[in-house]
């Protein structure tokens, strides 16, 4: 819908995000995971864990947005991700690390009842590029990749709610 205005002279853009928009103060997946694997008593991947989330820190995406506003061309198509897939196993081992809990795989069947409502983002395999809009607007996230980010520790030092 937003795109329709390109053609009127507005100068819209769209920007995607990655499942995992991370960093310091996240309220998203990251801190759902860590209160799923606290409330289970593990931290668990579906499968073989070889699914992959995109991410992108949020400051990296904050920057993306200025320069969206600033130099996108009208009707642009962007993609904010500044890893393109990070293996859902990677991510269920920091967490297990961080909360000195057991890492284990559950299968599809049981990932609703381990994840809840958010079983079917957990399972998905969703690589995502950004090498059109880092080569359109010279983009190149600078901060933390998702793992380092949450080996850092922000993640832990209070329950999710």
């Amino acid at each position: 819908m937003a795109l329709a205005f390109a053609g009127r002279g507005v100068r819209v853009s769209v920007l995607r995000l990655p499942f995992s928009v991370h960093g310091d103060g996240d309220h998203g997946f990251v801190p759902a995971l860590i209160g799923m694997a606290r409330a289970n008593g593990v931290s668990a991947y579906p499968g073989d864990g070889a699914n992959r989330w995109p991410a992108v820190h949020r400051l990296d995406a904050a920057h993306l947005y200025r320069l969206a506003l600033e130099a996108a061309p009208a009707g642009a198509r962007l993609h904010g991700v500044g890893e393109e897939g990070v293996p859902f196993r990677d991510i269920a081992d920091v967490i297990g690390r961080h909360l000195n809990l057991p890492v284990t795989a559950v299968s599809r069947g049981e990932a609703d009842g381990h994840f809840g409502y958010l079983a079917h983002f957990v399972t998905l395999d969703a690589p995502a590029s950004s090498a059109l809009t880092r080569e359109r607007l010279g983009w190149h996230p600078v901060q933390p990749a998702l793992i380092p980010d949450i080996d850092k520790g922000h993640y832990f030092d209070k329950p999710a709610a």
